[in-house]
């Protein structure tokens, strides 16, 4: 019988690791496994191989490799999760604590806004190194990234190797529908929904249960209950006519109306800079599983069912069972009114013949009109890093909707030169320059 190979770099991201495993060791039609492990963090993969080592312990025909060697990682692999975050918390941090001093606030800073850009302009050389050992050594691999800004990541891979098989994954949109369906009293199996739109910033174009829509009665509870009314994401549903299919936090980031206004913070609860708390948290859940891996105690959140995609994907395409999943992947004629080339996120068919996304048509008018000033600070951001030309990062900045409607153009520029000191080598080599006009 084949062996199936799942090479997890960013192992060390030990939580949603053992998510993941959990998840694919719960399939008892997959065959035999060999999971390898690859993390640039010594005591972070000895922790991930350990917690492998116990959450497959159970299960037969499962080979375990830690494996330090990148490219050794990626041999013979016919599936590669990519979980990395280069420049860790430290890293994080400077995204925060930088623009903070130049007045410009954010709440998690991981997909566009200031934030977001630095975080891919660090990531993109790394995904290129990525990218040119598995056509190497496992060409036929699908990678399945889940690392942050996903659509940018998934862009700068389809500028610099368009040939290698890349699926972005979020559950975002899964979350959001079940949250709903909770809000209306429905159960979430018993509904039928259809999303489009950009990661992060996709629509809820439907959402239906026994073929009628809930947007009714979504609609009652909100005109019901002023606490509800105090979420971005509903004041944005309330104005725009569809739901976005990302959490208020985020969110409030990715729009030019709120962060930057004292009253509109205090109205919708936003939480600035929350990522940085929540990342402390990851550190100290990190810390925890070491800690009782070491002593042989039950893990924290051992009992959290996870619903990734991931393990689906492999599930479908081993075993050739048919699955409707959201995905991440190059706009080439997916959907009409966003730009081509550019990820965006729509429902996708995978099965034994691989992953086929769905063209979703023209979103409706405002719903690409909000999208469209994401896609230009993405666009932008991996065309600085493909052409190497430092003047795209401030420009990507500039058309960033929070950043732009916070900062004046000098103040972004300005930004953008401390933020390329602070994260020094960790940028692509011709990018770690001040522009001067």
């Amino acid at each position: 019988m084949r062996v199936t190979t799942i090479c997890f770099l960013g192992a060390g991201s030990v939580v949603f690791t053992r998510d993941l495993l959990s998840d694919l060791f719960a399939y008892d039609d997959l065959g035999d496994l060999r999971v390898v492990l690859h993390d640039i963090d010594p005591e972070r993969l000895a922790t991930a191989e350990a917690l492998a080592q116990r959450v497959s312990a159970d299960r037969p025909g499962t080979k375990v490799v830690a494996e330090a060697d990148r490219r050794s990682a990626l041999q013979g692999a016919d599936f590669v999760v990519n979980s990395i975050q280069v420049g860790m918390f430290d890293a994080t941090l400077r995204d925060f604590e930088v623009p903070e001093r130049f007045g410009l606030r954010q709440t998690i800073a991981d997909t566009v806004g200031i934030g977001g850009i630095f975080r891919g302009l660090r990531t993109f050389p790394v995904l290129e190194g990525i990218a040119r050992d598995m056509l190497e050594v496992c060409p036929d691999a699908w990678l399945l990234n889940y690392t942050n800004p996903m659509a940018m990541n998934v862009a700068y891979l389809h500028a610099v190797a368009p040939q290698l098989k890349v699926l972005g994954l979020c559950h975002s949109v899964h979350w959001t529908v079940h949250g709903l369906c909770e809000l209306v009293g429905v159960p979430m199996a018993e509904t039928s929904f259809r999303s489009a739109g950009v990661n992060h910033q996709a629509w809820l174009l439907e959402w239906t249960h026994q073929g009628e829509s809930l947007y009714p009665r979504l609609d009652e509870l909100i005109a019901r209950d002023a606490e509800l009314r105090r979420r971005v994401r509903v004041d944005m549903y309330r104005r725009i006519g569809f739901y976005p299919t990302e959490t208020s936090e985020h969110s409030a980031e990715y729009l030019p109306w709120y962060l930057h206004d004292d009253d509109e913070v205090e109205r919708l609860r936003i939480p600035v800079g929350a990522y940085v708390g929540i990342s402390r948290e990851n550190l100290e859940e990190y810390a925890a599983t070491r800690r009782a891996l070491a002593a042989g105690e039950a893990l924290p959140g051992e009992e959290r069912t996870a619903t990734e995609y991931a393990p689906q994907v492999v599930h479908s395409i081993v075993t050739g069972q048919h699955r409707e999943i959201v995905a991440n992947v190059p706009n080439l004629g997916l959907i009409d009114n966003l730009p081509a080339g550019f990820t965006i996120e729509v429902p996708a068919d995978v099965d034994a013949t691989g992953v086929r996304p769905r063209p979703a048509g023209a979103l409706p008018t405002q719903c690409a009109a909000v999208n469209a000033a994401y896609c230009s600070t993405g666009m932008l951001t991996v065309e600085a890093a493909v052409t190497g030309d430092p003047r795209k990062v401030r420009q990507a900045a500039m058309v960033d909707a929070n950043t732009s409607a916070s900062l004046t153009v000098d103040r972004i520029w300005a930004l953008c030169d401390a933020l390329v000191a602070a994260h020094g080598d960790l940028l692509p080599e011709p990018l770690r320059v001040p522009v001067a006009l």
